[in-house]
């Protein structure tokens, strides 16, 4: 069974920093990019970041990059989003997701963790 669950969310000022980690068990990791994605209320979702855990290429929106970085670690089967610089439209909750290539209707999902930055 596929499973991904989000963790690292929480409160922060403008202008921090916040490492979200994505533990994944249930699939050979080394085949599948993990992706992140945002919701904000009244939002529709969005993506964030994208790792393909083959050839360890990414992808970012544009509006996270120079301040989001992700990253892999096939021994642990995690993924890591290292925000820094975060303002307060990056608030949402935040999910990682799965599939044999980065798009934005990955096949599998976990539940979210909330990102909050105060003004």
């Amino acid at each position: 069974e596929v499973q991904l669950q989000a963790s690292g969310g929480g409160l922060v000022q403008a202008g921090g920093s916040l490492r979200l980690s994505c533990t994944t068990s249930g699939f050979t990791f080394r085949d599948y990019a993990i992706g992140w994605f945002r919701q904000a209320p009244g939002k529709e979702r969005e993506g964030v970041a994208c790792i393909s855990n083959s050839d360890f290429s990414t992808t970012y929106a544009d509006s996270v990059k120079g301040r989001f970085t992700i990253s892999n670690d096939h021994a642990k089967n995690t993924v890591t989003l290292q925000m820094n610089s975060l303002k307060p439209e990056d608030t949402a909750v935040y999910y990682c997701a799965a599939d044999w290539v980065c798009t934005a209707n990955m096949n599998y999902w976990g539940k979210g963790t909330q990102v909050t930055v105060s003004s």
